[in-house]
């Protein structure tokens, strides 16, 4: 049984936090072992931060598991990382019975009818809950999702309900995924990139980041502790003095 890892006393924790899982394939790598194995250490991590972040009084916690980019990867990665999907949401049980509230956010469209099926259960499984929110990315890019909200705010002028004059950065927000979900305070990106790779752009306008060379799967609990704690000593003006 693992090791129970204190509480932390912190100064202030996000309201939401997004989460850039990325080294798996490094992690893999530098083993001598095939990528998908990655993602499967990957997923340890994630289900044990999803953990803590509740234990810190997270409200919202965003992982960003599959861009629209990741399609281009090497079709057994791609197919190892959906089997994995399905594998997981069939455990996820352990997060509704956490109360723990799940959602997802992306283009559903190209995903198998089983896995939909599955997420669509999960979300309406867990609903009721209001502690902690995790949103599992898949299938997501920031850029694609600006277009969707631009094209439902398109067919309104069309429809002649609204005038283009109207339009408002708002009504932009109320068109994303994340509609009813508040935008995204801290970003949190492990194994040494320094970039959002298409990751919740229109609603990271004011947060901060948190880069690390650590690889996801070696990402510990106590690493997250320790960008929590940092986040509480940044100062946010929004733009002010």
């Amino acid at each position: 049984m693992a090791k129970e890892i204190p509480i932390p006393e912190l100064i202030s924790v996000p309201t939401h936090v997004g989460v850039i899982m990325d080294g798996n394939g490094r992690w893999a790598k530098k083993r001598g072992l095939p990528r998908k194995f990655g993602h499967r250490e990957g997923v340890k991590t994630f289900r044990a931060i999803t953990r803590r972040a509740k234990q810190l009084g997270i409200k919202y916690i965003t992982f960003y598991a599959f861009s629209t980019e990741n399609w281009k990867r090497p079709r057994d990665e791609v197919d190892a990382i959906m089997a994995l999907f399905e594998k997981n949401l069939d455990a996820v049980k352990d997060f509704i019975d956490e109360e723990i509230r799940v959602r997802f956010i992306g283009d559903r469209t190209a995903l198998s009818d089983t896995l939909r099926a599955k997420m669509l259960d999960t979300e309406e499984s867990s609903k009721h809950f209001t502690d902690t929110t995790m949103i599992l990315a898949i299938n997501y890019g920031g850029r694609d999702e600006i277009c969707h909200a631009v094209k439902k705010l398109a067919y309104a002028v069309k429809d002649g309900t609204i005038q283009p004059d109207d339009i408002t950065t708002d009504m932009i927000t109320e068109r994303l995924y994340t509609e009813d979900i508040p935008p995204v305070d801290y970003i949190i990106r492990p194994s040494g990139e320094l970039r959002l790779s298409n990751f919740m752009i229109w609603q990271a306008a004011y947060a901060e980041y948190y880069f690390t060379n650590i690889l996801w799967p070696d990402f510990t609990v106590s690493d997250f502790d320790k960008a929590i704690a940092d986040f509480g000593e940044r100062s946010r003006r929004f733009g002010g003095v």
